[in-house]
Protein backbone atom coordinates (compact mmCIF):
# COMPACT_ATOMS: atom_id res chain seq x y z
CA UNK A 1 0.00 0.00 0.00
CA UNK A 2 1.52 3.59 -0.61
CA UNK A 3 2.39 5.56 2.18
CA UNK A 4 -0.34 8.25 2.36
CA UNK A 5 1.81 11.49 2.98
CA UNK A 6 3.78 10.56 -0.23
CA UNK A 7 0.62 10.55 -1.76
CA UNK A 8 -0.20 13.27 -0.29
CA UNK A 9 3.36 14.82 -1.49
CA UNK A 10 2.89 13.73 -5.31
CA UNK A 11 -0.83 15.47 -5.37
CA UNK A 12 0.32 18.46 -4.13
CA UNK A 13 3.37 18.57 -7.15
CA UNK A 14 0.62 17.88 -9.54
CA UNK A 15 -1.42 20.74 -8.36
CA UNK A 16 1.36 23.30 -8.30
CA UNK A 17 2.30 22.19 -11.66
CA UNK A 18 -1.00 22.77 -13.41
CA UNK A 19 -2.07 25.62 -15.10
CA UNK A 20 -5.53 26.36 -14.12
CA UNK A 21 -7.40 24.98 -10.84
CA UNK A 22 -10.66 24.27 -11.15
CA UNK A 23 -13.44 25.92 -8.76
CA UNK A 24 -14.81 29.12 -7.58
CA UNK A 25 -13.31 28.99 -3.27
CA UNK A 26 -10.01 29.59 -4.83
CA UNK A 27 -9.80 32.82 -6.71
CA UNK A 28 -8.69 35.81 -5.81
CA UNK A 29 -12.04 38.16 -5.05
CA UNK A 30 -12.98 39.72 -2.39
CA UNK A 31 -15.70 37.30 -1.90
CA UNK A 32 -13.68 34.56 -0.91
CA UNK A 33 -11.57 36.81 1.34
CA UNK A 34 -12.51 37.53 5.08
CA UNK A 35 -15.32 39.65 5.04
CA UNK A 36 -14.44 43.78 5.69
CA UNK A 37 -18.57 44.43 6.70
CA UNK A 38 -20.60 43.42 9.32
CA UNK A 39 -21.98 39.97 8.54
CA UNK A 40 -25.64 41.21 7.57
CA UNK A 41 -24.14 44.26 5.21
CA UNK A 42 -22.71 41.43 3.36
CA UNK A 43 -25.63 38.79 3.58
CA UNK A 44 -27.47 42.23 1.93
CA UNK A 45 -25.16 42.60 -0.84
CA UNK A 46 -24.91 38.61 -1.66
CA UNK A 47 -28.73 38.60 -2.17
CA UNK A 48 -28.77 41.85 -4.07
CA UNK A 49 -26.28 40.32 -6.45
CA UNK A 50 -27.65 36.49 -5.95
CA UNK A 51 -31.45 38.20 -7.39
CA UNK A 52 -29.16 40.16 -10.38
CA UNK A 53 -27.59 36.98 -10.98
CA UNK A 54 -30.99 35.25 -11.30
CA UNK A 55 -32.42 37.98 -13.99
CA UNK A 56 -28.88 37.01 -15.75
CA UNK A 57 -29.90 33.11 -16.25
CA UNK A 58 -33.71 34.01 -17.10
CA UNK A 59 -31.53 36.00 -20.49
CA UNK A 60 -28.04 33.61 -20.76
CA UNK A 61 -27.52 31.99 -23.70
CA UNK A 62 -27.43 28.13 -23.01
CA UNK A 63 -23.63 27.92 -22.77
CA UNK A 64 -23.30 30.70 -20.02
CA UNK A 65 -25.66 29.21 -17.92
CA UNK A 66 -23.61 26.85 -16.43
CA UNK A 67 -20.95 29.98 -15.31
CA UNK A 68 -24.10 31.29 -13.83
CA UNK A 69 -25.40 28.52 -11.77
CA UNK A 70 -21.98 28.34 -10.13
CA UNK A 71 -22.03 31.48 -9.15
CA UNK A 72 -25.68 31.33 -7.63
CA UNK A 73 -23.94 27.94 -5.65
CA UNK A 74 -21.07 30.17 -4.63
CA UNK A 75 -23.43 32.72 -2.99
CA UNK A 76 -25.46 30.66 -1.22
CA UNK A 77 -22.59 28.77 0.32
CA UNK A 78 -21.31 32.01 1.70
CA UNK A 79 -25.05 32.55 2.63
CA UNK A 80 -24.72 29.55 4.35
CA UNK A 81 -27.51 27.94 2.38
CA UNK A 82 -25.26 24.49 1.78
CA UNK A 83 -28.12 22.55 0.34
CA UNK A 84 -28.70 25.34 -1.88
CA UNK A 85 -25.10 25.06 -2.74
CA UNK A 86 -25.30 21.50 -3.50
CA UNK A 87 -28.24 21.47 -5.47
CA UNK A 88 -26.82 24.31 -7.49
CA UNK A 89 -23.23 22.39 -8.70
CA UNK A 90 -25.13 18.75 -9.06
CA UNK A 91 -27.53 20.91 -11.69
CA UNK A 92 -24.60 21.38 -13.68
CA UNK A 93 -23.00 19.12 -13.23
CA UNK A 94 -25.73 16.60 -14.08
CA UNK A 95 -26.47 18.81 -17.27
CA UNK A 96 -22.80 18.73 -17.70
CA UNK A 97 -21.05 15.88 -16.45
CA UNK A 98 -17.44 16.88 -17.79
CA UNK A 99 -17.70 20.41 -16.22
CA UNK A 100 -14.96 20.72 -13.65
CA UNK A 101 -15.90 23.58 -11.66
CA UNK A 102 -18.92 21.92 -10.68
CA UNK A 103 -17.12 18.66 -9.46
CA UNK A 104 -14.39 21.09 -7.93
CA UNK A 105 -17.04 23.20 -6.18
CA UNK A 106 -18.85 19.56 -4.96
CA UNK A 107 -15.77 18.74 -3.33
CA UNK A 108 -15.75 21.78 -1.74
CA UNK A 109 -19.24 21.53 -0.44
CA UNK A 110 -19.09 18.13 0.67
CA UNK A 111 -16.05 18.95 2.55
CA UNK A 112 -17.55 21.58 4.95
CA UNK A 113 -21.11 18.81 4.92
CA UNK A 114 -18.21 16.78 6.70
CA UNK A 115 -19.58 13.75 3.88
CA UNK A 116 -16.10 12.39 3.18
CA UNK A 117 -16.90 9.55 1.02
CA UNK A 118 -18.83 12.12 -1.27
CA UNK A 119 -16.16 14.82 -1.33
CA UNK A 120 -13.66 12.01 -2.00
CA UNK A 121 -15.76 10.45 -4.84
CA UNK A 122 -16.16 14.39 -6.47
CA UNK A 123 -12.45 14.70 -6.32
CA UNK A 124 -11.77 11.72 -8.02
CA UNK A 125 -14.51 12.36 -10.37
CA UNK A 126 -12.74 15.56 -10.70
CA UNK A 127 -9.47 14.20 -11.19
CA UNK A 128 -10.34 11.87 -13.82
CA UNK A 129 -12.00 14.90 -15.93
CA UNK A 130 -8.59 16.45 -15.50
CA UNK A 131 -7.00 13.33 -16.41
CA UNK A 132 -4.46 13.28 -12.86
CA UNK A 133 -6.16 9.70 -12.57
CA UNK A 134 -4.03 6.72 -13.92
CA UNK A 135 -7.17 4.58 -14.33
CA UNK A 136 -9.32 7.64 -15.96
CA UNK A 137 -11.44 6.79 -18.87
CA UNK A 138 -12.59 10.54 -19.57
CA UNK A 139 -14.20 10.70 -22.98
CA UNK A 140 -14.04 13.69 -24.50
CA UNK A 141 -11.46 16.81 -24.71
CA UNK A 142 -9.32 17.80 -22.10
CA UNK A 143 -8.52 21.59 -23.45
CA UNK A 144 -12.35 22.17 -24.22
CA UNK A 145 -12.96 21.18 -20.60
CA UNK A 146 -9.68 23.30 -19.49
CA UNK A 147 -11.28 26.57 -21.37
CA UNK A 148 -14.81 26.54 -20.27
CA UNK A 149 -13.30 26.02 -16.87
CA UNK A 150 -11.81 29.18 -17.05
CA UNK A 151 -14.04 31.25 -18.72
CA UNK A 152 -16.35 29.73 -16.01
CA UNK A 153 -13.96 31.57 -13.77
CA UNK A 154 -13.71 34.65 -15.40
CA UNK A 155 -17.19 35.00 -15.54
CA UNK A 156 -17.47 35.16 -11.81
CA UNK A 157 -15.19 38.30 -11.42
CA UNK A 158 -17.91 40.52 -12.45
CA UNK A 159 -20.14 39.62 -9.70
CA UNK A 160 -18.04 40.22 -6.83
CA UNK A 161 -18.50 41.35 -3.52
CA UNK A 162 -16.68 43.55 -0.95
CA UNK A 163 -14.32 45.48 -3.25
CA UNK A 164 -13.34 48.31 -1.07
CA UNK A 165 -11.93 50.77 -4.06
CA UNK A 166 -12.33 51.50 -7.39
CA UNK A 167 -8.49 50.04 -7.54
CA UNK A 168 -9.90 47.05 -6.39
CA UNK A 169 -12.64 46.49 -8.21
CA UNK A 170 -10.62 47.18 -11.41
CA UNK A 171 -7.79 44.73 -10.45
CA UNK A 172 -11.05 41.41 -10.35
CA UNK A 173 -12.10 43.04 -13.65
CA UNK A 174 -8.91 42.28 -15.13
CA UNK A 175 -8.22 39.04 -13.54
CA UNK A 176 -11.35 38.43 -14.95
CA UNK A 177 -10.44 39.27 -18.21
CA UNK A 178 -6.94 37.40 -17.83
CA UNK A 179 -8.77 34.21 -17.15
CA UNK A 180 -11.03 34.29 -20.51
CA UNK A 181 -7.54 35.05 -22.17
CA UNK A 182 -6.07 31.98 -21.28
CA UNK A 183 -9.34 30.10 -22.23
CA UNK A 184 -9.35 31.31 -25.83
CA UNK A 185 -6.20 29.52 -25.66
CA UNK A 186 -7.40 26.66 -24.79
CA UNK A 187 -10.64 26.92 -26.36
CA UNK A 188 -9.43 26.75 -30.30
CA UNK A 189 -12.40 24.35 -31.04
CA UNK A 190 -15.16 25.96 -28.55
CA UNK A 191 -18.19 27.00 -31.06
CA UNK A 192 -17.87 30.35 -32.75
CA UNK A 193 -21.33 31.39 -30.97
CA UNK A 194 -19.76 30.56 -27.62
CA UNK A 195 -16.72 32.11 -28.23
CA UNK A 196 -19.02 34.89 -28.81
CA UNK A 197 -20.64 35.19 -25.62
CA UNK A 198 -17.15 34.87 -23.92
CA UNK A 199 -16.39 38.09 -25.98
CA UNK A 200 -19.81 39.80 -25.12
CA UNK A 201 -18.63 39.06 -21.58
CA UNK A 202 -15.01 40.23 -22.22
CA UNK A 203 -16.32 43.33 -23.94
CA UNK A 204 -18.40 44.10 -20.74
CA UNK A 205 -15.34 44.05 -17.92
CA UNK A 206 -13.14 46.32 -20.49
CA UNK A 207 -16.57 48.82 -20.23
CA UNK A 208 -16.49 48.86 -16.70
CA UNK A 209 -12.99 48.80 -16.48
CA UNK A 210 -12.48 51.34 -18.86
CA UNK A 211 -15.34 53.37 -16.54
CA UNK A 212 -13.22 53.04 -13.87
CA UNK A 213 -9.70 54.65 -15.59
CA UNK A 214 -11.99 57.85 -16.26
CA UNK A 215 -13.05 58.24 -12.83
CA UNK A 216 -9.88 57.98 -11.25
CA UNK A 217 -8.57 60.24 -14.58
CA UNK A 218 -6.09 57.68 -15.48
CA UNK A 219 -4.02 58.51 -18.37
CA UNK A 220 -4.85 58.07 -22.36
CA UNK A 221 -2.22 55.23 -22.68
CA UNK A 222 -3.58 53.21 -19.53
CA UNK A 223 -6.77 53.44 -21.11
CA UNK A 224 -6.32 53.14 -24.80
CA UNK A 225 -5.25 49.43 -25.33
CA UNK A 226 -8.69 48.41 -23.53
CA UNK A 227 -10.75 50.71 -25.11
CA UNK A 228 -9.53 49.24 -28.76
CA UNK A 229 -9.91 45.79 -27.62
CA UNK A 230 -13.03 46.42 -26.75
CA UNK A 231 -14.12 48.21 -30.08
CA UNK A 232 -12.87 44.81 -31.62
CA UNK A 233 -14.58 42.21 -29.08
CA UNK A 234 -17.89 43.90 -30.18
CA UNK A 235 -17.32 43.86 -34.21
CA UNK A 236 -17.49 39.89 -32.86
CA UNK A 237 -20.22 40.06 -30.66
CA UNK A 238 -22.45 41.91 -33.76
CA UNK A 239 -22.59 38.90 -35.63
CA UNK A 240 -24.04 36.83 -32.81
CA UNK A 241 -27.33 34.89 -32.87
CA UNK A 242 -28.27 36.14 -29.81
CA UNK A 243 -30.73 39.11 -29.91
CA UNK A 244 -29.38 40.16 -26.81
CA UNK A 245 -26.08 39.91 -27.02
CA UNK A 246 -26.23 41.46 -29.96
CA UNK A 247 -28.29 44.49 -28.95
CA UNK A 248 -26.50 45.07 -25.93
CA UNK A 249 -23.53 45.06 -28.84
CA UNK A 250 -24.40 47.89 -30.45
CA UNK A 251 -25.61 49.80 -27.30
CA UNK A 252 -21.92 48.94 -25.82
CA UNK A 253 -20.69 50.46 -29.19
CA UNK A 254 -22.44 53.44 -28.83
CA UNK A 255 -21.45 53.73 -25.60
CA UNK A 256 -17.84 53.75 -26.74
CA UNK A 257 -18.32 56.36 -29.26
CA UNK A 258 -19.38 58.82 -27.39
CA UNK A 259 -16.04 58.23 -24.88
CA UNK A 260 -13.87 58.61 -27.44
CA UNK A 261 -14.54 61.94 -26.99
CA UNK A 262 -12.58 62.19 -23.61
CA UNK A 263 -9.27 60.87 -25.74
CA UNK A 264 -6.83 63.70 -27.35
CA UNK A 265 -7.33 62.17 -30.72
CA UNK A 266 -9.50 59.46 -31.64
CA UNK A 267 -8.42 56.09 -30.86
CA UNK A 268 -7.13 53.85 -33.71
CA UNK A 269 -9.76 51.12 -32.71
CA UNK A 270 -12.39 53.26 -34.33
CA UNK A 271 -10.94 53.72 -37.54
CA UNK A 272 -9.72 50.09 -37.62
CA UNK A 273 -13.56 48.36 -37.24
CA UNK A 274 -14.65 50.94 -39.62
CA UNK A 275 -17.04 53.12 -37.20
CA UNK A 276 -15.70 56.39 -38.25
CA UNK A 277 -18.80 57.47 -39.93
CA UNK A 278 -21.23 55.84 -37.11
CA UNK A 279 -23.08 57.66 -34.77
CA UNK A 280 -23.60 56.84 -31.45
CA UNK A 281 -27.53 57.49 -31.80
CA UNK A 282 -27.52 55.08 -34.33
CA UNK A 283 -26.14 52.38 -32.55
CA UNK A 284 -28.63 52.89 -29.30
CA UNK A 285 -31.22 53.40 -32.37
CA UNK A 286 -30.22 49.85 -33.64
CA UNK A 287 -30.36 48.41 -30.14
CA UNK A 288 -33.79 49.42 -29.78
CA UNK A 289 -34.75 47.92 -32.98
CA UNK A 290 -33.80 44.46 -32.33
CA UNK A 291 -35.27 43.94 -29.11
CA UNK A 292 -38.86 45.96 -29.22
CA UNK A 293 -40.49 42.63 -29.25
CA UNK A 294 -38.23 41.31 -26.38
CA UNK A 295 -39.16 42.77 -22.78
CA UNK A 296 -36.08 41.52 -21.02
CA UNK A 297 -34.04 43.12 -23.71
CA UNK A 298 -35.82 46.33 -23.69
CA UNK A 299 -35.21 46.33 -19.94
CA UNK A 300 -31.73 45.92 -19.90
CA UNK A 301 -31.23 48.65 -22.32
CA UNK A 302 -33.40 51.05 -20.40
CA UNK A 303 -31.66 50.26 -17.44
CA UNK A 304 -28.37 51.58 -19.36
CA UNK A 305 -29.81 54.25 -20.53
CA UNK A 306 -30.45 55.53 -17.24
CA UNK A 307 -27.55 54.60 -16.09
CA UNK A 308 -26.07 56.59 -19.11
CA UNK A 309 -28.19 59.60 -18.00
CA UNK A 310 -30.45 59.26 -20.70
CA UNK A 311 -33.46 59.70 -19.26
CA UNK A 312 -36.31 60.12 -22.12
CA UNK A 313 -34.53 57.11 -24.15
CA UNK A 314 -34.85 54.94 -20.66
CA UNK A 315 -38.24 56.29 -20.00
CA UNK A 316 -39.06 55.51 -23.96
CA UNK A 317 -37.55 52.11 -23.65
CA UNK A 318 -39.59 51.38 -20.61
CA UNK A 319 -43.15 52.20 -22.32
CA UNK A 320 -42.15 49.52 -25.36
CA UNK A 321 -41.60 47.04 -23.09
CA UNK A 322 -44.85 47.80 -21.47
CA UNK A 323 -46.55 48.10 -24.38
CA UNK A 324 -45.38 44.76 -25.09
CA UNK A 325 -45.62 43.14 -22.00
CA UNK A 326 -48.21 45.10 -19.60
CA UNK A 327 -48.62 42.35 -16.61
CA UNK A 328 -46.77 43.75 -13.70
CA UNK A 329 -46.04 40.09 -12.60
CA UNK A 330 -44.00 39.40 -15.31
CA UNK A 331 -42.48 42.52 -16.74
CA UNK A 332 -42.10 44.23 -13.24
CA UNK A 333 -38.72 45.37 -14.04
CA UNK A 334 -39.79 48.11 -16.30
CA UNK A 335 -42.06 48.97 -13.75
CA UNK A 336 -39.57 49.41 -11.33
CA UNK A 337 -37.14 51.24 -13.83
CA UNK A 338 -39.62 53.36 -14.86
CA UNK A 339 -40.55 54.32 -11.06
CA UNK A 340 -36.59 55.00 -10.17
CA UNK A 341 -36.33 57.32 -13.09
CA UNK A 342 -38.89 59.21 -12.20
CA UNK A 343 -37.83 59.44 -8.48
CA UNK A 344 -33.86 60.08 -10.07
CA UNK A 345 -35.67 63.28 -11.67
CA UNK A 346 -37.08 64.50 -8.88
CA UNK A 347 -34.25 64.55 -6.85
CA UNK A 348 -32.02 65.81 -9.45
CA UNK A 349 -34.63 68.87 -9.55
CA UNK A 350 -35.04 69.08 -5.59
CA UNK A 351 -31.12 69.18 -5.96
CA UNK A 352 -30.97 72.30 -8.28
CA UNK A 353 -33.76 74.19 -5.74
CA UNK A 354 -31.54 73.58 -3.01
CA UNK A 355 -28.65 75.20 -4.92
CA UNK A 356 -30.85 78.33 -6.29
CA UNK A 357 -31.78 77.28 -9.89
CA UNK A 358 -35.06 76.48 -11.02
CA UNK A 359 -38.55 76.40 -9.89
CA UNK A 360 -40.01 73.36 -7.43
CA UNK A 361 -39.45 70.07 -8.87
CA UNK A 362 -42.56 68.56 -10.28
CA UNK A 363 -44.50 66.30 -8.02
CA UNK A 364 -45.60 64.56 -10.69
CA UNK A 365 -42.73 62.83 -11.15
CA UNK A 366 -43.22 61.15 -7.30
CA UNK A 367 -47.15 60.66 -8.51
CA UNK A 368 -45.90 58.55 -11.71
CA UNK A 369 -43.12 56.13 -9.45
CA UNK A 370 -45.73 55.60 -6.73
CA UNK A 371 -48.39 54.42 -9.16
CA UNK A 372 -45.64 52.05 -11.07
CA UNK A 373 -44.36 50.53 -7.71
CA UNK A 374 -47.89 50.03 -6.48
CA UNK A 375 -48.93 48.18 -9.95
CA UNK A 376 -45.48 45.62 -8.56
CA UNK A 377 -46.39 45.71 -4.46
CA UNK A 378 -49.75 44.37 -5.56
CA UNK A 379 -48.74 41.13 -7.59
CA UNK A 380 -45.27 41.17 -5.24
CA UNK A 381 -46.16 42.35 -2.14
CA UNK A 382 -43.48 43.35 0.68
CA UNK A 383 -40.95 46.13 0.80
CA UNK A 384 -38.43 43.90 -1.74
CA UNK A 385 -39.60 46.13 -4.72
CA UNK A 386 -38.84 49.54 -2.68
CA UNK A 387 -35.56 47.94 -1.03
CA UNK A 388 -34.60 47.38 -4.83
CA UNK A 389 -35.07 51.19 -6.05
CA UNK A 390 -32.54 52.24 -3.66
CA UNK A 391 -29.90 49.29 -3.08
CA UNK A 392 -29.67 47.73 -6.76
CA UNK A 393 -26.22 48.24 -7.49
CA UNK A 394 -25.83 50.17 -11.15
CA UNK A 395 -22.64 48.12 -11.70
CA UNK A 396 -24.00 45.72 -13.12
CA UNK A 397 -26.63 47.42 -15.51
CA UNK A 398 -24.13 47.22 -17.61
Amino acid sequence: MADPEAVTEDLDALIDDLDYLPGHFHLEMQLNFEPRSPASLRARDLKLQRDVLRQELELAAAPQRSAVRHLLGTFAFYLEELEEARERFLEVAREDPGNLNAWANLTHVYGRLGQEEEEEACAGRLAGFMGLATDSEADGNPQLRAARCLAEQGYAHGFDVGCASLEERARVLAAGITLYDKALSYGQLIPMEEKRGWYFTMATFCIRLDGIFLELGSEEQKRLPAFNRTLALLQQVLKSSDPHHRALAWCYLGMLLERKNTFSTTPMGVHDCGYSGTEPLDCFGKAIEIGKDQPPILNRLAKIFHFLGKQDMAIGTCNMALDVLRDPELNWQAYCTRAKIHIRAYLHDLERVKMGFGGMPDRKHLACAKEDLEEVVKVCPGLKTYLDIGQEGEDNDI
